[in-house]
Order: structure tokens, then C-alpha cells, then sequence
């Protein structure tokens, strides 16, 4: 018989590492895809002297396959936008619902040494941008937090 503690237990998402931001297996690919692709541009730039401008040329970059070129992502959309004038991007996942485990991530990269040059922030109401909050590890929710108690 299957108890309620039981199912609760079975959707409660298990953190991938020790401060895992993630609330979902879904955002956890999210994740995983935007840091892919983040330092896919780092070593482009490094070999190009300029930033990628479409997911095709990242192909084969690093980590970054051409499988991952595709901007359907799971319960997510990848919103690339380079500016190839500028030597810039952005890159945005919007997932298809809005919610407290689905939440829109942001990226920008304007080539500049701030510290927030390709931090990748989060909006769990809105779609993310340049204004959302850096993505930090939930403090209630945090990897450690959700450790099971022995």
C-alpha cells in the first residue's frame, strides 16, 4: 500500500549538487543546458576572438553538442539573441508554465569584467532579465536542507 508520505517523497526533488538552485528535474536541465552553453561562448570567444551568434555555431564547442541546438528543451524554450555589432548575447529559458518549480532563467554577457557578466538570474513570475535576482541556492531548500534526516 502506498502511503501519502510515500508519493510526497518520490516528487520531492533530490539536488544534483551541494547547493543545488534548482527546485526541479526540469530546471535542473534548464540549468545544466544554460551552463553548457555559457561556457561553450567562453572557449568560442577564446578560439574566435567574437561570441557565437547562433546555437549552430556552438555545435562541437566544448560540451555543447549539435543535438543541443535545438531550442525545444524539455518543459523549457532556449531565447538566444546575439548582438553581433556589440559582441554581446543573451540568453533566456522560458518554460512552457510559470510556477514555483518551472521559473524563467537569464543571462547576459556584455563582455565586461563586472561581476555580474553572465550570472544567470531567476523570475518564478515573470520571464527573466538584465533586473531579476542572481540565482542563488534556496535557503530553506538548499542541497543541505533536503538532506535526509538519518
Amino acid at each position: 500500500m502506498i502511503t501519502m508520505m510515500t508519493v510526497a517523497a518520490q516528487t520531492t526533488y533530490q539536488p544534483k549538487f551541494k547547493n543545488d538552485p534548482a527546485r526541479s528535474d526540469s530546471e535542473a536541465a534548464a540549468l545544466g543546458y544554460m551552463r553548457t552553453f555559457l561556457r561553450a561562448q567562453k572557449i568560442y570567444k577564446k578560439k574566435n576572438d567574437h561570441y557565437a551568434t547562433s546555437l549552430m555555431d556552438l555545435a562541437k564547442t566544448g560540451s555543447f553538442t549539435r543535438r543541443m541546438v535545438s531550442t525545444q528543451r524539455g518543459d523549457y524554450t532556449v531565447k538566444f539573441t546575439p548582438h553581433k555589432e556589440k559582441d554581446t548575447f543573451e540568453i533566456l529559458m522560458v518554460p512552457k508554465q510559470i510556477d514555483a518549480t518551472h521559473r524563467s532563467f537569464f543571462a547576459k554577457v556584455e563582455g565586461t569584467n563586472r561581476r555580474e557578466d553572465g550570472a544567470i538570474r531567476a523570475d518564478d513570475q515573470n520571464e527573466a532579465d538584465e533586473h531579476s535576482p542572481v540565482l542563488k541556492a534556496d535557503a530553506v531548500t538548499g542541497a543541505d536542507a533536503r538532506s535526509p534526516s538519518p
